[in-house]
């Protein structure tokens, strides 16, 4: 007895699949296909879905970093000064692969551009999976933070709901991954002194305050001297000193505060632009 023939197994795979002229010169340019994939293909889809890490150069005002990043958004910046020393760092704080050959997006190149410049409009989107919640707290707390002033580590405690945390917040600021991007080099000691910074230390950090226009001699003067906040002889108003409202405070009705409760009692109010009563609390 012979077996039924399976005509699909004793289909001829010359002939068509479809009558359809346009598929069928779809098909066979298809079958004519001799060139593999690219051999970047597989590390840009890991990249654009997150898994892994690429990596690009921009230049700052401390010089030349590098911006790791995938289709969630921007993992790291570092100053490292080659590839194999931001590839060692990039395995410290974040721990996945990292490759050279995806192409950033346009638009995330120029939002990284526009934030490096000072523009706190522009929205960098950020991949910081892993990170505590509290870290998380302060870093997107620092972002709130003008270009051209500073905030002190209790204000960001305060802010936070944390006020108790100041040593803490430093901790979580000498981890931030992305400097620049989360501008920590804008938050200061309590007493008003520079501190630490993540990017290179604090000639960096004096640097890239600089940069942004703060006058941080006279930042460096005012804390020697025990000054916290300036007041406005005029509209008796007191505020952090780098707060835009403070500079614009002339010298013969500028009036310095050791301390909140010193403000408050000689009658002046705090500021609700940079609320320096988180600061006390």
């Amino acid at each position: 007895m012979t077996r039924p023939t399976n005509d699909r197994a004793q289909a001829d795979h010359s002939r068509p699949l479809t009558t359809d002229p346009g598929l069928v010169r779809v098909e066979a340019a298809l079958r004519e296909l001799r060139e593999p994939a690219p051999a970047a293909l597989a590390d840009r889809s890991l990249v654009a879905i997150g898994l892994v890490d690429s990596w690009e150069m921009f230049s700052t005002a401390l010089g030349p970093v590098g911006v790791a990043w995938n289709g969630r958004g921007v993992t790291m910046v570092d100053a490292s000064e080659d590839a194999t020393a931001f590839e060692a760092r990039h395995r410290q704080l974040v721990g996945r692969p990292l490759v050279s050959g995806a192409r950033m997006p346009d638009r995330l190149r120029q939002a990284i551009e526009r934030r490096l410049s000072g523009d706190r409009r522009a929205s960098v989107p950020l991949d910081l999976r892993g990170r505590a919640e509290f870290e998380r707290d302060v870093w997107l707390k620092t972002l709130e933070i003008p270009k051209g002033e500073v905030r002190p580590y209790g204000w960001i405690a305060a802010e936070i709901g944390r006020p108790k945390a100041v040593r803490a917040v430093g901790t979580a600021l000498g981890r931030n991954p992305v400097p620049l991007l989360v501008p920590c080099h804008r938050v200061v000691r309590t007493d008003g002194t520079i501190g630490q910074y993540s990017l290179g230390g604090p000639d960096n950090k004096r640097r890239a305050l600089e940069a942004e226009g703060v006058d941080v001699v006279r930042l460096e003067r005012l804390s020697a001297g025990g000054i916290r906040f300036l007041g406005s002889a005029t509209t008796h108003v007191y505020c952090l000193p780098t707060c835009h409202r403070a500079q614009r405070i002339s010298d013969r009705h500028r009036v310095g505060f050791h301390s909140t409760a010193e403000a408050a009692g000689a009658g002046f109010r705090a500021c609700r632009v940079c609320r320096p009563v988180s600061v006390a609390a």
